[in-house]
């Protein structure tokens, strides 16, 4: 069974492959877990694409309202492991 502290690091890594994808002039050093997707320049299309795409990569079916009140890229990442846990 995997541990929750390597699930949050394989969705971490995950999400990070997306944000360099949809955001490729951010440096990785800037992928810190209590900044928000606005703080690395993604606007509203890019924050939707970016959760959407990495749903996608998780094999989730989760709402996008699931996501509203997300502060953080840490909150994003404990959002995804509980949708994967369902």
């Amino acid at each position: 069974m995997t541990t929750t502290l390597d699930e949050r690091g394989r969705i971490t890594a995950i999400l990070h492959e997306v944000i360099a994808e949809i955001l490729p002039g951010v440096p990785p050093t800037d992928l810190i877990g209590h900044k928000h997707l606005k703080e690395l320049g993604a606007d509203s299309v890019d924050r939707v694409e970016i959760i959407m795409m990495v749903i996608e990569r998780l094999g989730l079916h989760e709402p996008m309202s699931s996501f509203n009140a997300v502060p953080d890229l840490d909150a994003l990442v404990t959002v995804l492991i509980e949708a994967g846990s369902r």
